[in-house]
């Protein structure tokens, strides 16, 4: 796999966790521990992107 494609999947998974970090701030049976949990595994990815589109 290209570092474009890798990076362009990343990217894709970073959308997705976007999505479902506003999904769970809406519902109210989500907890805070899990919420930050997904906002954890989204900053680790951007921060994956940052470091291989340099």
């Amino acid at each position: 796999m290209s570092i474009e494609a890798h990076v362009a999947e990343l990217k894709r998974r970073h959308k997705v966790l976007s999505e479902e970090v506003e999904a769970a701030q809406r519902s109210p049976g989500t907890t805070d521990r899990q919420i930050a949990e997904l906002k954890k595994q989204k900053l680790k990815l951007k921060e994956e992107i940052e470091r291989l589109s340099q």
